[in-house]
């Protein structure tokens, strides 16, 4: 199992995305959720710098392909802030934009920053970020519901701080560069910008005497183990959104999410589809011609019998042809919610033995005999009210 930011779910967009979705749906996000449109709403401020984030990896090719081979520790991201996700800062990620805002990439240039007329604003309580996590499950946990120990390492409030970054005993300063706005005013041409602090970064308050255990970040790496219970009949791919579990806020931000993303494992003798189980099991000739019943593993298992699978029994009807396929009913997985069940779901092939006895063959050669005479008859009578199957082949040639 392991613990990554949700990257493609920040930005709605499927893994398989091309860069020009994933460019149109970024813009619609940073659009929508710019702080200068979202006056005093730290949340779309959060969902701003989140998804700027997931487009800094995304939009890179090479960063784009680390991180869907390795995950968050392939692009060595921890957050925008300072240096952000594979080395990018905010006014990185504004100034790749002059293609789709218009105008430049630096140098004066009329950037997306420019546009709102700031960087993301005044310093302040900022969103923890989303995690992921992967959870293979067995399809016998999926039957029975399983409980999973799921091991993750995320950012945490320090402790020791509380959160501030300072030292114990001692506060925060205000910044000398903006004054404690977080963004400083330049005039260029016609415009007057705001762009965001690069003494303080925004945040309007500097830290004298940072605290030793977090060395002024506020947080602080935590490894530990949760305990994820996954109900019966989960499907393949199903995603649960845990509110809060993920990374802690900045300055006293709310934390994030974390994504569970359920996988189920192939099993080898049983296929899925849905809430029924389908399986293959071979039977002999005289079974399937005169009908009986045979044994048929089921995905329980039997205590008693060193937990190996329960069987049930089947019925056989006379006459079963190859390929058939008999429903047990009742027999499959628990839908979801456990309101119900599937079906077993069993198709029978005819096992022809390679090797035979002496009397084997006498007999089955006598029963050849009686077969063939029987089926020259059964053509006399067919000729006799129509086409029969050899005058049929020969119309088709």
């Amino acid at each position: 199992m392991s613990t990554q930011r949700d990257y493609y779910e920040i930005l709605g967009v499927p893994r398989d995305a091309a860069a020009d979705q994933i460019k149109s749906a970024y813009r619609k996000i940073a659009l929508k959720y710019h702080p200068d449109r979202n006056k005093d709403n730290k949340d779309a401020e959060a969902k701003f710098k989140e998804a700027a984030e997931a487009y800094a990896v995304l939009s890179d090719a090479e960063k784009r392909k680390r991180y869907d081979q390795f995950g968050h520790a392939g692009v060595g991201g921890a957050g925008m802030g300072r240096g952000g996700a594979g080395g990018f800062s905010m006014e990185d990620i504004f100034r790749s934009f002059g293609d789709i805002f218009g105008g430049g990439g630096g140098g004066g240039g009329f950037s997306f920053e420019n546009l709102f007329g700031g960087g993301g604003g005044r310093g302040g309580p900022r969103r923890g970020a989303s995690l992921r996590a992967d959870i293979q499950v067995t399809l016998e946990e999926v039957a029975t519901g399983v409980e999973k120990e799921l091991e993750l390492t995320r950012l945490d409030t320090c402790g020791t701080c509380d959160g501030s970054g300072a030292k114990p005993g001692t506060k925060k300063t205000k910044c000398s560069m903006c004054g404690g706005y977080g963004q400083i005013q330049q005039s260029q041409g016609f415009f007057s910008i705001q762009r965001t602090c690069p003494t303080c970064h925004g945040q309007g308050q500097m830290i004298a005497s940072p605290c030793s255990a977090c060395r002024g970040e506020g947080r602080v790496p935590k490894r530990e183990t949760k305990k994820i219970y996954i109900p019966p009949g989960i499907d393949e791919g199903h995603v649960e959104r845990l509110s809060g579990q993920g990374e802690a806020g900045e300055q006293g931000g709310p934390p994030g999410d974390l994504v569970l993303v359920i996988h189920v494992e192939q099993h080898d003798f049983f296929d899925r589809r849905g809430a029924d189980l389908v399986c293959e099991v071979p039977i002999r000739f005289a079974q399937a011609a005169l009908g009986g019943s045979i044994q048929v593993p089921t995905l329980e298992r039997d205590d008693e019998k060193d937990g190996r699978p329960k069987f049930v029994e089947m019925k056989v009807p006379a006459g079963t042809q190859p390929g058939q396929v008999l429903r047990l009913r009742g027999q499959g997985l628990p839908t979801a919610g456990g309101r119900a069940r599937g079906n077993l779901l069993v198709r029978v092939t005819i096992s022809v033995p390679k090797k035979m006895t002496a009397k084997q063959q006498d007999l089955l050669e006598a029963f050849d005999e009686v077969d063939a005479e029987h089926q020259r008859e059964a053509n006399k009578e067919t000729a006799k009210s129509g086409k029969g199957f050899f005058d049929k082949i020969k119309d088709m040639f």
